[in-house]
């Protein structure tokens, strides 16, 4: 004797007027009334099953790329992006045109946004600056690696920054500076082990911006040659600076020339006697600090 079977169907009325809105309506489940598990568990199953599959090869296969073999084929032939600057800005912190990398412990500049105007990387352990971190950012304004274990710094590393206005390398471990670029205001390498040697004669003749140059605590046996005339702050303490001369800061054939715009010159902790020199001093509005007497 046969037996009958009954198949049973959910019907879902379905009003004319005053629907729910599309976001609000619940999704439904379908159930065959003479099966045990609903259509859904069996979808879930038959994933399961074609996971198994995948690996028996021992191929590792992501979750996402199972789900896509279940998906429409159209989805297949979509290519992956690939955001350049998604690795950088993971690691730092990258907001409206700054690169925030402070205390990360990298070794290296890491690739920036071509976008990028200001550059935060203090407290680290760069060692190097090659010309290849900067020849594609043009942007830049400001430079900050304060802080690091810098040693070399390539020949035009900074060559075609030609917006850069502010940059900082104290607390490293430079010997000599770089070319610095020519828009520079603020240029601070407090803290190195540079020598006079390691400045060139004309490294800031044509720095017509520069207003604030910090060279403290370093090995300078003399006061850099060919200072610009925009030069508003020096700071030249704790070097091993012994002599000056009447060209100095001042022009000795020129005995009615004023430096008008420097406000202040900081020379303590040499071992310089300043009285000895005050002819070096007739063009400043106000006396370097350091020992007279």
């Amino acid at each position: 004797m046969k037996t009958l079977q009954t198949a049973v169907f959910l019907f879902v009325f379905v009003p004319l007027a005053n629907s729910a809105p599309p976001i609000q309506q619940e999704s439904l489940q379908f159930y065959e009334y003479d099966a045990d598990v609903p259509m859904g568990s069996l979808v879930q199953q038959d994933y399961e099953m074609q996971s198994k599959d995948i690996r028996k090869d021992g191929t590792n296969v992501s979750l996402d790329t199972s789900l896509r073999l279940q998906g429409d084929d159209g989805e297949r032939n979509v290519p992956p992006t690939k955001d350049t600057n998604l690795p950088t800005c993971l690691l730092c912190v990258c907001l409206s045109g700054s690169v925030y990398c402070e205390e990360i412990d990298i070794e290296a500049v890491p690739p920036l946004p071509k976008e990028t105007a200001y550059l935060y990387a203090r407290f680290n352990k760069i060692k190097r600056i090659a010309v290849s971190d900067f020849a594609d950012i043009t942007t830049l304004r400001r430079i900050d690696f304060s802080g690091n274990r810098i040693e070399e710094i390539e020949d035009g590393a900074f060559s075609k920054l030609l917006l850069l206005e502010e940059l900082s390398l104290a607390e490293n471990r430079l010997l000599k500076l770089p070319v610095l670029p020519p828009k520079l205001t603020t240029f601070n390498a407090n803290q190195n082990r540079i020598k006079s040697r390691g400045i060139k004669a004309n490294a800031f003749k044509k720095l017509t911006n520069l207003a604030y140059l910090y060279l403290g605590h370093n090995a300078l046996e003399s006061v850099p040659l060919n200072l610009p005339e925009s030069l508003r702050i020096l700071h030249l303490q704790y070097n091993n600076i012994t002599t000056i001369t009447d060209d100095t800061f001042c022009k000795s054939n020129n005995t009615r020339y004023i430096r008008t715009s420097m406000d202040e010159i900081r020379m303590e902790g040499n071992p310089i006697l300043l009285a000895k020199h005050v002819n070096a001093f007739n063009c400043l509005r106000t006396l370097p600090v350091g020992t007279y007497y």
